[in-house]
């Protein structure tokens, strides 16, 4: 279901399509190797345990905030947040806008013990299989920015390579959409794609829609206790926080302070 025209999100996601034409590298080569990778680490079942689990994020900028920390060492702040009590890590690898690598990624994961999101925008198979190739154990599909029949076949790509798939809705009916794919791990990002303000509402109300047995994460706008205490009492088993870790001064303290025990 494809966002109509003048997001933030329809100007990057046009980018990367625009870049994906351009691969002609052979997708079966890159399935070849990309079978003979080590296995993933399981996302989705790191954030089943009780109480609210922290997906800590490794993001060096912002389309709308520009750099948060732009010298960011990935390594060190993958071990802060591990040692804060994080369940997973989400490294952005996209460059323009995010100021990120598929390096970031690389240096976070090999740094802890921890399953790493590869956060990006998933528009072409090549992408899903970069992912398992840099040593992602999860990729970001996200609803607006997919035909129906995309999000299909990325969705079954990437659980074929043995990886999640975190997908990412914003109302009701990507929500309707995300489901009859069989997603068993759903993002709802707070942020609206027309005016990149925060919703806080949003995740509340979509919160009771998501069925049981389905691990619901909440995205963007986290910014301390209250908010997750909220989110974890209206259903989610994990919130996705960045902004906030990357600019506190104690990203492990602050990992802490968003975790709920059941």
């Amino acid at each position: 279901m494809a966002v109509g025209g003048g997001t933030y999100l329809d100007r990057i996601v046009a980018e990367h399509r625009a870049r994906s034409l351009a691969d002609q590298r052979p997708l079966q080569d890159l399935l070849e190797q990309a079978l003979g990778c080590s296995e993933p680490r399981g996302f989705a079942d790191a954030l089943k345990t009780p109480g609210l689990s922290v997906i800590a994020e490794i993001k060096r900028r912002s389309p709308s905030k520009g750099d948060l920390f732009a010298d960011l060492e990935p390594a060190v702040l993958a071990k802060q947040y591990m040692s804060g009590g994080a369940a997973c890590l989400s490294v952005l690898t996209d460059a323009p806008n995010f100021g990120g690598s598929s390096q970031d990624l690389k240096e976070a994961r090999s740094a802890v013990d921890l399953p790493v999101l590869r956060k990006d925008f998933t528009v072409q198979e090549r992408d899903v299989v970069d992912a398992r190739l840099m040593g992602a154990d999860c990729v970001l599909l996200i609803v607006a920015a997919l035909s129906d029949t995309e999000l299909v076949t990325l969705f079954e790509l990437t659980r074929s390579l043995g990886m999640d798939a975190l997908v990412e809705v914003h109302d009701e009916n990507e929500l309707e959409a995300a489901l009859r794919i069989g997603a068993d791990l759903i993002g709802v990002n707070q942020r609206d794609l027309f005016t990149f303000e925060v919703d806080h509402e949003r995740a509340q109300r979509i919160a009771g829609l998501i069925p049981k047995g389905i691990v619901g994460v909440a995205e963007s706008g986290v910014r301390d206790t209250a908010d997750a205490r909220v989110l974890y009492e209206v259903g989610y088993s994990a919130v996705l926080v960045g902004e906030t870790l990357v600019l506190s001064a104690d990203p492990s303290a602050a990992v802490s302070s968003l975790r709920v025990d059941s």
